[in-house]
């Protein structure tokens, strides 16, 4: 090894500007990997659909009680329905879910327009009544969650399955 530090091994003053241009280095490289290993199409619609289902103006509604974790297990219940509450400021959202669809309430009891989440897709629409209850026919299949419009407010709740994992 010669006895160069790295200061004039590495020294870049001998190196051109066109050389030490990160981003044209950077474009070289976008467009290497888009020929040698593209994004699939499938992904990249994927990623543009979670994107829209971001809503920025929403309050997300914090789990504050899920009977998977919180409640003592019953002896003999074979399938009970797992019970799921939400709070997000004044507003809170009962959800009970079973193998026959979702139940619900919105407290303080209002109308409320409800989009079930199940992923980029659009979900399933649903409304409240005047007391704030609602009804699904089928449970998610997979990942779910749900968005609330009251009045101005827009609440969304963290995702869930609705099945044991």
């Amino acid at each position: 090894m010669s006895d160069m530090n790295d200061d004039e091994l590495f020294d870049e003053e001998d190196w051109g500007d066109e050389a030490l241009d990160a981003g044209l280095l950077e474009e070289e490289l976008r467009q290497a990997a888009a020929v040698l290993d593209p994004l699939p199409a499938q992904l990249q619609q994927l990623a543009v659909d979670a994107y829209a289902l971001r809503d920025l103006d929403a309050r997300v509604a914090e789990l504050t009680f899920d009977s998977l974790v919180d409640a003592l297990p019953v002896r003999g219940a074979g399938d009970p329905p797992r019970m799921l509450t939400f709070q997000a400021g004044e507003v809170t959202v009962d959800v009970e879910v079973t193998a026959h669809g979702l139940m619900g309430q919105v407290l303080p009891p209002q109308p409320a327009s409800i989009e079930v989440l199940t992923g980029p897709r659009p979900g399933s629409s649903l409304t409240s009544d005047d007391l704030g209850r609602f009804t699904a026919a089928a449970p998610p299949p997979g990942p779910f969650a749900l968005r609330l419009r009251t009045g101005g407010d827009v609440v969304v709740t963290e995702w869930l399955r609705a099945q044991r994992s």
